[in-house]
């Protein structure tokens, strides 16, 4: 038999101070990135034709919840242990992971939404992409997260299940991406091809760090060591530190090419329409 924890982790393995702190330092450093990001992306909204300035603001929204989420992950991880005898233990107090998964089924849909915003296809052709898109990830969320939470290596089997069972959407989210991505580049302005092919690029690398940090979770050292057995936490701080990672260039990272895209897109409107006046 499996049990499942409501994603709050009593019991916290032993960590050296090494441990504790590069966790702790990536999750003040994500903090940091997505505030950043936030005010730069609400603040070169005006740098933008007025179309492409939802698309920004979406971005910043998506910084802007991770910000706040990620500023609680942080402080229920300094709650979780105390330093003794130059090792960090469990306090007794829940580490609540439930906030990264309350940030994602917030800021994955939204991530869509944006990317379909400063792509400006065809209004039926969008919907029709967002709602695929929109079901696609929260069924890759809901189906990841009773996974997420098994947390005794007895539950390994049903980890993978619900593991490989979440694959299924986040696969097709990348597939229809990629292909959509693809096919929209040949109504792009050339100023902004480049930048959209590397938009793919950096879905498909970023994207693809979230399933080898859950499988660094779901490993039996790590599950062990959720469970409160006295197993070194490496596989803990690897989820930690790849989900934060993944974060950061997902969407600050991603953010950002959301502005340059929605900025070579507008001067590539307005040199059309100098063209044409000229023509005229």
């Amino acid at each position: 038999m499996f049990h499942l924890v409501p994603t709050m982790l009593g019991t916290m393995p032993d960590l050296s101070v090494f441990q504790f702190n590069i966790v702790d330092n990536i999750f003040s450093m994500t903090v940091a990135t997505m505030g950043a990001a936030a005010l730069f992306l609400f603040m070169s909204r005006s740098s933008v034709d007025e179309e492409y300035r939802p698309a920004l603001m979406i971005s910043g929204l998506v910084v802007t919840i991770a910000c706040y989420h990620y500023f609680m992950i942080r402080h229920s991880w300094q709650d979780a242990y105390t330093l003794a005898g130059g090792t960090y233990k469990g306090s007794g107090a829940a580490f609540n992971d439930f906030y990264r998964y309350a940030d994602w089924i917030l800021t994955v849909p939204l991530l869509m939404v944006e990317l379909v915003s400063v792509l400006r296809l065809e209004k039926v052709k969008a919907a029709s992409l967002l709602t695929r898109l929109v079901i696609a990830a929260a069924l890759m969320i809901a189906l990841g997260y009773p996974g997420e939470v098994i947390s005794t290596p007895e539950g390994w089997t049903m980890r993978v299940i619900w593991g490989a069972l979440s694959s299924i959407p986040f696969f097709y989210i990348l597939f229809v991406l990629w292909v959509e991505l693809t096919n929209s580049l040949a109504t792009q302005p050339v100023a902004a091809r480049r930048l959209i092919e590397i938009a793919r690029l950096v879905l498909l690398i970023t994207w693809a760090v979230y399933p080898i940090a859950y499988a660094m979770g779901g490993t039996v050292e790590a599950l062990t060591a959720k469970a409160g057995g006295s197993v070194d936490g490496g596989g803990i701080v690897g989820l930690q530190v790849g989900y934060a990672i993944a974060d950061m260039t997902a969407k600050a990272g991603f953010g950002v090419l959301i502005y340059f895209i929605a900025r070579a897109k507008s001067k590539g409107l307005g040199e059309s329409t100098r063209s044409s006046m000229s023509a005229v």
